[in-house]
């Protein structure tokens, strides 16, 4: 692939993408800005790619599959754990809109100033990237949408709490991707993909 564009129109053949909201922030959040110098030549290739402090930029395809799944729209609240490069927020951040707010938490300080870079090269004054505290998420807010960017041992049940009613947890659980859709205070549905690669979600 040698554009953005192109990328999308091969995930978009491959039915990974298919929901109009998320297809135009691909289209309008190029993965250019958020890949090393050093890999510039391999941004449209669909793989994950070191950022550095060993943590990657996740694949195109993955990061397509996690947001179709997680389903954000305009006006959500949400929460971005394991933000990396920036461009998982970016994407959200284009996604909900100006009337919506996201929030991307990293525990690498480093990739939270890296992150804070290439989000400020976009206009998205309704998302921000800040440094992951002790506890997983943000124990005392509420969101509607959470993505969890590395992998689990566990489900982690804390991030029920910050949950709100109706919303969806997306999350990688050692080797595959849960998605959790809240559907009262004490009752979660639950769905299982199998076969993906993930860093270990560290907190």
């Amino acid at each position: 692939m040698r554009s953005m564009h192109e990328l999308v129109d091969a995930m978009i053949s491959s039915n990974v993408l298919q929901t109009p909201e998320i297809i135009d922030a691909f289209r309008a959040v190029d993965r250019k800005y958020f890949v090393p110098a050093s890999w510039k030549n391999e941004t449209y290739i669909d793989n994950a790619l070191p950022i550095g402090n060993g943590q990657t930029i996740s694949q195109p395809s993955t990061v397509a599959f996690m947001l179709e799944k997680l389903a954000p729209k305009a006006g959500d609240k949400v929460l971005d754990i394991g933000s990396g490069s920036g461009w998982t927020t970016a994407l959200l951040c284009h996604i909900v809109g100006e009337e919506g707010s996201v929030i991307g938490l990293e525990r690498v300080s480093d990739l939270v100033e890296q992150g804070q870079e290439n989000l400020s090269q976009f206009a998205f004054d309704h998302g921000s990237i800040k440094k992951a505290g002790k506890k997983l998420g943000i124990p005392d807010e509420q969101f509607d949408r959470i993505l969890v960017s590395a992998a689990a041992d566990e489900i982690p049940q804390e991030l029920f709490s910050q949950l709100e009613v109706g919303g969806t947890l997306v999350i990688p659980v050692e080797n595959s991707i849960y998605k959790f859709k809240k559907i009262s205070q004490t009752e979660v549905e639950e769905e299982a993909f199998y076969g993906y690669i993930f860093v270990p979600l560290i907190y």
